[in-house]
């Protein structure tokens, strides 16, 4: 089978557009299996809106720690194919999937130790905890599904397959408005079970989807993957796929933890206003889903380059694609701060949180003109092998600045909600900066060609990426 696609094709702005608009399906429906949850449960108790809120907080970052494979498997994967090296596309697969099995395990074990002292320190109010409890534990309990199913999807992303990916995010979020539908307000003569129920019907869509996945991938890629392909064990491989999968996950874990501790601060202004933070936590994962969708393609294709030895097209592709996320991330925050009071009551009439929402998309403007820079930094930088330098400015400014910022702005000088939120921009914008000025410089061009060679780049690929 010939894995490589024409360069010159795959690295045109109509190919990076259809490819991120499946992408963007996709992530859209999975950032909405959590939130159609709040939404749904929103119709019958703020409670269990707020028991979501910081069961999501604590699993958000399991998933984090979960995609530190799948990131660094689409880097790893997409070079090998763009250099032909089929033995390799084979032994990456499974390494993946044995790496991602064993923190599955290892993180619900975690979880299921340490969920009490975690929502102690998170301040979660007795009203909630039972139901936040019962509904971490449900969702944790298929943290190994999830792990699989990351990792299959990112893998058949390598391979430039969107469209399928999509499909399977499709089925799943039907299934889970279905499951919702049913278990949360009793239908059929079932009991009603709002959160609880929530967190059962997410569990039955993700298995749905995993199988799937699978399905897919045996049927579309036509790798051949076995146990034989781990022996000897392909140490080259698994400290490539760390060398990326850490820094970037410990970046994305501090960042999720920085954002627990400011929960834990959000809680402290009462649960109206740990509602108003999930609803429009909800809102900017739409003005941030498109930069993120064009991002990851762009890291595929970059991976398609650097394995074809073409590194002098990075640039270029990386500016036109930051070009772009601004215009989505900061468009997309303007249509929702116009049509405030329309969406907010999409999921409550109460008009304190709905005026509160609104002063929150105000800020959240100014905010994603930063997050949109950061978002394709932060992916362009991992593909090219430069992971240290977004996990050293994230971990600094997100606690430096962010968590920071919001203890100070929100308690000390008693701006609540929407002092966090302006901590949190002005966190966002310095990292931006930061990384447009580091990749203008091309500082990240010595180590791309460390990692993959440049005069003989497939052989130098089949030799393991070194």
């Amino acid at each position: 089978m010939r894995y490589q696609n024409d360069i010159k094709k795959m690295n045109t702005n109509r190919n990076l557009f259809l490819m991120s608009l499946p992408i963007f399906v996709e992530l859209l429906l999975q950032l909405l299996v959590g939130n159609v949850d709040q939404m749904m449960v929103s119709r019958v108790s703020q409670q269990s809106v707020a028991a979501i809120v910081n069961a999501n907080q604590i699993m958000n970052l399991v998933i984090i720690v979960l995609s530190m494979a799948s990131t660094a498997v689409t880097v790893i994967l997409s070079q090998y194919l763009g250099a032909e090296d089929e033995e390799n596309v084979s032994r990456t697969c499974m390494v993946s999937v044995t790496l991602i099995g064993g923190v599955g395990l290892a993180a619900t074990a975690l979880v299921f130790a340490g969920y009490g002292p975690l929502y102690r320190a998170l301040h979660v109010t007795d009203d909630v905890f039972e139901e936040a409890r019962a509904y971490l534990l449900i969702v944790a309990s298929f943290i190994v599904v999830q792990g699989l199913y990351l990792v299959f999807s990112a893998m058949i992303r390598a391979f430039a397959m969107m469209k399928e990916v999509m499909f399977v995010s499709i089925v799943m979020n039907v299934m889970n408005i279905l499951g919702n539908a049913v278990l949360i307000n009793g239908w059929f003569g079932l009991p009603r079970l709002g959160a609880v129920g929530a967190a059962i019907s997410t569990d039955f869509s993700k298995l749905a989807g995993l199988a799937l996945i699978l399905w897919l991938f045996a049927k579309r890629t036509g790798v051949r993957m076995g146990i034989h392909y781990l022996r000897p064990f392909p140490v080259r491989i698994l400290k490539n796929l760390c060398m990326l999968a850490v820094p970037t996950g410990l970046e994305s874990f501090s960042y999720n933890l920085s954002q627990m501790v400011i929960l834990g601060i959000v809680n402290c202004f009462g649960t109206y206003a740990t509602v108003t933070k999930g609803y429009c936590s909800i809102f900017a994962n739409i003005d941030y889903v498109y930069a993120m969708a064009i991002a990851t393609a762009t890291q595929i294709v970059l991976g398609y380059l650097i394995g074809a030895g073409r590194t002098d097209l990075i640039r270029k592709r990386v500016s036109a694609t930051t070009r772009v996320a601004l215009a989505a991330c900061v468009g997309i925050a303007i249509l929702l701060y116009a049509g405030g009071d329309v969406v907010f009551r999409i999921f409550t009439d109460d008009p304190a949180i709905i005026a509160l929402g609104r002063r929150i998309l105000l800020i959240e403007i100014f905010l994603e003109i930063g997050r949109a820079v950061n978002i394709v930094m932060t992916k362009c930088l991992i593909a090219v092998g430069d992971a240290v330098t977004p996990t050293a400015v994230g971990v600094t400014f997100q606690w430096g600045v962010a968590a920071a910022g919001a203890w100070l702005f929100g308690l000390v000088f008693g701006w609540g909600l929407e002092g966090v939120w302006i901590a949190m921009a002005i966190d966002e914008c310095l990292r931006g900066l930061i990384f447009a000025v580091h990749f203008k410089r091309e500082g990240w061009k010595k180590r791309c060609i460390s990692v993959c060679g440049s005069p003989d780049a497939a052989k130098r690929a089949r030799a393991g990426l070194a």
